[in-house]
Order: C-alpha cells, then sequence, then structure tokens
C-alpha cells in the first residue's frame, strides 16, 4: 500500500519535516506497518506559492485493514495533528492520502483507488520513484520512475 504525506503548517512541532516524522510514527498504533519511506521533499504551494512551502514524502505499508479502514486511520490520525478539512488548496499541518491499496481499483463515494491524480504529481511520484521505482500504477501500468519523469504538478518537488 502508498500513502502520501504532506504539511505546510508545523503546528506544535519545530518543523514540518518534525510534524511529518511524529504522523510516521503513529501509523503502528493504527494497525499500519511501515517497510519503507522516501527522504522528505519540498515544493511549493498550490494554488498560491506564496503560502509556505510543503513537504511530503510517501510510505510503503502493510496493511490488514479494508481500504475504508485504512482511509479512517489515517484520517484519525490527521485528526490527532489538529488537521481541519475545508478548503482542499489551503494551508494544513497533515495531508494523508490513501494512494494505492495493492492493485485494487474502487471507485466509491469518498474513496478512490488509486488516488486519481497522484501520477499527475511529482512530489507524489518523486518520492515513490525514490523507495520504489518499479512500483506500478494500478490503472496505466506505468512504474513511479516513469510517472516522476512526466509528471505535471509540482514540477518544483525535490529532496529537501
Amino acid at each position: 500500500m502508498v500513502i502520501a504525506l504532506g504539511s505546510n503548517l508545523a503546528g506544535d512541532h519545530a518543523s514540518c519535516e518534525a510534524l511529518l516524522e511524529a504522523a510516521l510514527a503513529c501509523f503502528p498504533a493504527h494497525g499500519l506497518t511501515v517497510l519503507a519511506r522516501s527522504t522528505w521533499w519540498r515544493s511549493a504551494a498550490w494554488p498560491d506559492p506564496g503560502e509556505p512551502e510543503y513537504r511530503n514524502g510517501v510510505a510503503l505499508v502493510e496493511t490488514t485493514l479494508s481500504p475504508r479502514e485504512t482511509l479512517d486511520a489515517l484520517h484519525v490520525i490527521e485528526r490527532r495533528f489538529s488537521r481541519a478539512r475545508g478548503d482542499p488548496n489551503a494551508p494544513r499541518t497533515l495531508d494523508l492520502d490513501l494512494i494505492a491499496h495493492g492493485r485494487l481499483i474502487l471507485d466509491e463515494p469518498g474513496l478512490h483507488l488509486p488516488h486519481p491524480r497522484a501520477h499527475e504529481r511529482l512530489f507524489v511520484m518523486g518520492p515513490l520513484a525514490e523507495i520504489a521505482p518499479d512500483w506500478r500504477h494500478p490503472l496505466s501500468g506505468e512504474t513511479a520512475a516513469a510517472l516522476a519523469w512526466t509528471a505535471t504538478v509540482g514540477s518544483d518537488a525535490c529532496p529537501a
């Protein structure tokens, strides 16, 4: 399973990187075992680059949870870090996205797998290519490395 992590507000933490590390440390208590994780990447905020810069990364995770249970667990972790949902492009303390749950393809209310826009985002595909370059998108079959090369959103993303 692939989970993307992002933050551009440190909240009570010394930095966004520290907040992201603390969020990852919460995964096991929610049935999510981290098998591998990328370094943190940075990118300008979108659509307003005047907002604080983002830190992003990706984790490969193992779980016995269903996709819906996984998404629910991610939302619980987000709330623990004071994530307020509202404007989808607003600054945030923590954003956890379920990118893929194995090779499952789902289109349900509030749950779409694979994540419908992840393949376009360098701040997702770059970190994923770092730890799993041969990972294949469940729909297109393209590798993470190839998708990172062609990603058009967050094209300024790079390792922090």
